[in-house]
């Protein structure tokens, strides 16, 4: 979050000077035609019997396993009808599909998960991997704030990220926080959802559901992540009861709000980025205008395994991504919070894919100066010194971010610094916390702010 100029010698807000070098890595590189890696770091070795290339650690959690336990896995097929075949061939329970990447979710034990490993045009088998939430002078010392105040967007606007939605996959929102008020009392939050694959009482495969705008849907066992990470993206204009202005990296962009769901498993977050892959041209409907409710053009991710990890081109994750890159959506991932010595890599594995159009963010500490002139934190995640491909693209601020909280919210409350407002009875409504979390929402941000001014890039 950002505070305004006067006061931004401590906050942080990302722009189009320091967007320059990330146009050349979104805009300039074409996401249609990006590159494709080769390695296959996450094949099995099929010691197992199983045909299908296996994920290392479900090929761990198979031999782990009681006969009669059943374990959630995304089957990989050459099409969604093979995938489907397979499922229903070995007796597993359908959970979900990904139709777009040809995989289907599924639950059974390790014999029909071995079983459908072997039925015709089945290519990966993949665990459901825990996964962790990642956690004003940021938009100054990003020019983010600069670009708000000087610039206008191919739509006459001045450059806040109007016209453009941003999806936010993370523990879910309160799109009731004064943060999100629009000036007419409407939300930015234009769509909120979430996702129940992991809900035994669900029963259909369509288990991204939607909910009311007015409906709270932070996880509760991270409860404000997702809150504050939104209001980093487009928290809009806000002056605290200290005197403190506010605003997030695009102030006028829409937010869509994906909770992954109360378990933190690769499946719930996987499933919001395959909701996003068929429905970012209208997240809010067919029946409903463009300009009520943009297209998404930019997804922020702030979680992942961890440790980081190797990077997995086979994932359902990389398949989603990449289709989306293909479609003109930019993904955006923290680098993760295991810092490293440079002799391994500690970097989320899905933000070391080279397609374009996929951006890794480290967090820096710009010592509350609002310049670019800081260090990377001590908590960012490095990647091997001697492997490029595993290091994040670009840093962001990421220590001390003032962004939308409650006292109630479980992430809020380790906040250093709480703090009051806009109105007299909004107590504890903001705080400040940190993490490449809090860095990878102001790149998102920037990427809203790009396609505003040229929203034909690719």
């Amino acid at each position: 979050m950002s505070r305004s100029p006067d006061r931004s010698n401590g906050r942080r807000n990302l722009s189009i000077a320091a967007t320059l070098g990330l146009a050349a890595a979104v805009v300039a590189s074409s996401i249609a035609g990006a590159s494709t890696a080769t390695a296959d770091a996450g094949a099995g070795d099929n010691a197992d019997g199983i045909a299908a290339d296996v994920q290392p650690l479900l090929s761990e959690q198979l031999g782990d396993l009681g006969a009669a336990v059943p374990t959630v896995v995304m089957v990989h097929g050459t099409d969604i009808a093979t995938a489907r075949s397979a499922v229903r061939a070995s007796g597993m329970r359908l959970i979900t599909t990904y139709d777009k990447i040809g995989v289907a979710v599924a639950s059974g034990t390790s014999a029909q998960i071995a079983a459908a490993g072997n039925q015709p045009g089945i290519t990966y088998l993949e665990g459901n991997t825990p996964i962790e939430f990642t956690l004003d002078t940021s938009n100054t010392a990003t020019r983010g704030a600069e670009a708000v105040s000087t610039l206008t967007g191919a739509n006459g606007k001045r450059l806040d990220g109007s016209g453009v939605s941003v999806a936010v996959i993370d523990s879910g929102i309160d799109p009731t926080h004064p943060f999100f008020r629009n000036p007419d009392g409407s939300s930015a939050v234009v769509a909120n959802l979430k996702s129940l694959c992991l809900d035994e009482s669900n029963q259909g495969t369509s288990c991204v559901v939607r909910l009311p705008n007015n409906i709270d849907t932070d996880t509760l066992s991270v409860g404000g992540h997702g809150t504050h990470v939104s209001g980093i993206v487009g928290g809009r204009q806000t002056s605290l009861t200290d005197g403190t202005r506010l605003q997030g990296s695009a102030p006028g962009a829409s937010i869509v709000s994906l909770s992954t769901g109360a378990v933190l498993l690769i499946v719930g977050a996987d499933s919001s980025l395959n909701w996003v892959l068929e429905n970012h041209r209208a997240p809010c409907g067919q029946g409903v205008s463009v300009a009520a409710c943009p297209p998404i053009k930019v997804t922020n991710n702030s979680y992942g395994p961890v440790g980081g990890g190797e990077f997995d081109p086979q994932s359902a994750t990389v398949k989603l991504q990449r289709a989306l890159a293909a479609e003109g959506v930019v993904t955006v991932w923290a680098a993760g919070n295991d810092g490293g010595d440079g002799s391994a890599s500690m970097t989320n594995p899905p933000g070391q894919d080279p397609t374009g159009g996929i951006l890794s963010v480290a967090s820096y500490f710009d010592r509350n100066t609002g310049t670019r002139d800081g260090a990377v934190s001590d908590y960012s995640s490095r990647g091997a010194a001697n492997d490029t491909s595993t290091w994040p693209d670009i840093s962001a601020p990421g220590e001390d971010i003032e962004s939308s909280c409650r006292l109630y919210l479980v992430i809020c409350s380790t906040g250093g610094a709480p703090n009051n407002g806009p109105g007299p009875l909004d107590i504890g409504t903001f705080n400040t916390i940190s993490g490449t979390s809090m860095a990878a929402p102001h790149v998102a941000g920037i990427v809203a702010q790009l396609f505003q001014a040229n929203p034909t890039a690719t």
